[in-house]
């Protein structure tokens, strides 16, 4: 039950990946079109949220922009496999009853977060994957778009560098460009929502967090809504976003404290990126192990992006 103050005091917090993400790589123009870009996710989140709508449409509608964006790795623009494909994964989780939806391997789905929210309500399963789940995608009629739609010349070029065997798939990306969203709406719930394509030059169907409910994503009302970017094998092992969670809920940590305690147990481990997180309470949280991270968040008094560690959100 939401308390008078959380009746009016919505929040919304979105990334758009984690990296080596310094001023020094990034033009002014490139600056530019990425803050653009954050924004419009948060007007688009916000629109929901002010007029007293749901967390989940909310996340989803964030993503949705994101995800239309080729800057950022979900959606269009995102990264190559090996075999020189693009192959999308997403996931969504509501925090009211934990009830939550994921895809992997999809190719021809618009908005793969979409995707992820259709399995969540009408499947009676959490995760789908591969041409199966392309054909849901149909059955349900949402956006169908060519495979070449989701592929840029800038992705492919990553690709390029990254076959030539002189980069490794970190550093050819520079950033993990996984976008996501979270959302405490003024009935008091949370939810929670990622996309990604993965990992430049991923190779045998290679999944990694970004759909893994519990890993990249996840909401509960009792503790948090989480959505995390990084190198998702560390992600998965750690059990990310349920952990960050798990503090809260069980151990009594704020969700700043609980968010970086994770992320330090991930660096320990060799992993590096970032989470947002946003508290029933209404705390809003960055916490991230590398140079940067793409982060924006709004409420019922302003929104600010910001793309560098030392960033002054603006």
């Amino acid at each position: 039950m939401a308390t008078a103050a959380q009746a009016t005091d919505w929040k919304l917090v979105v990334h758009g990946g984690a990296g080596v993400i310094e001023r020094s790589r990034i033009s002014p123009e490139k600056d530019r079109e990425i803050r653009a870009a954050l924004d419009r996710a948060l007007q688009a989140g916000s629109k929901v949220l002010d007029s007293g709508g749901e967390a989940i449409d909310a996340v989803e509608a964030a993503v949705q922009v994101l995800e239309d964006d080729p800057s950022f790795n979900a959606g269009k623009g995102a990264v190559f496999t090996y075999e020189g494909k693009n192959e999308l994964d997403a996931s969504i989780m509501d925090g009211r009853d934990r009830a939550a939806g994921a895809v992997a391997v999809i190719t021809q789905t618009k908005h793969p977060i979409s995707l992820a929210r259709a399995v969540m309500e009408n499947s009676p399963h959490v995760f789908l994957s591969g041409e199966d789940a392309d054909l849901f995608s149909r059955e349900q009629k949402l956006e169908q778009v060519p495979p070449t739609y989701f592929a840029t010349g800038f992705r492919r070029r990553q690709l390029e560098e990254f076959k030539s065997d002189t980069v490794s798939a970190l550093d050819v990306e520079y950033k993990y460009g996984t976008v996501g969203a979270v959302a405490l709406d003024s009935h008091g719930h949370v939810a929670a929502a990622t996309s990604t394509g993965g990992m430049t030059g991923k190779r045998w169907g290679r999944i990694g967090d970004s759909p893994i409910i519990g890993a990249g994503t996840y909401a509960d009302d009792r503790a948090c809504a989480v959505s995390a970017t990084g190198h998702g094998e560390y992600f998965i092992r750690v059990g990310v976003a349920h952990e960050i969670c798990a503090r809260i809920r069980i151990g009594g940590a704020s969700g700043q404290d609980a968010a970086d305690s994770v992320m330090a147990e991930v660096k320990a481990l060799g992993g590096e990126g970032g989470v947002i997180a946003v508290t029933p309470a209404g705390e809003m949280v960055y916490s991230f192990n590398t140079p940067g991270m793409y982060r924006g968040r709004a409420s019922n008094t302003g929104r600010s992006v910001a793309l560098y560690s030392a960033d002054d959100e603006r």
